[in-house]
């Protein structure tokens, strides 16, 4: 089951809480990726506020990225990293 739905902003994508999980609600806004690749449906990773995760990078596992955080290239943040 998809934990998140992505709606548009710009040229890239806000991400939505489609369930409960860690600390989200179903509702919660997130942070922005510009597409599904960039944030895994599996474990608890999220991307928060205004944070940025685009291009080829992931995050995956139990992973969180805050505030005005940009992740991008093909930068990989996993298990429990917190950037």
């Amino acid at each position: 089951m998809k934990k998140y739905e992505l709606i548009p902003e710009g040229n890239l994508f806000r991400i939505r809480a489609l369930k409960d999980f860690k600390d989200i609600k179903k509702g919660d806004l997130g942070g922005l990726v510009s597409g599904e690749h960039n944030l895994s449906y599996e474990g608890n990773c999220w991307i928060y506020n205004d944070a940025k995760v685009f291009e080829n990078a992931k995050v995956f596992g139990n992973a969180e990225v805050f505030g005005n955080a940009e992740v991008f290239g093909n930068a990989e943040v996993y298990e429990n990293a917190i950037v």
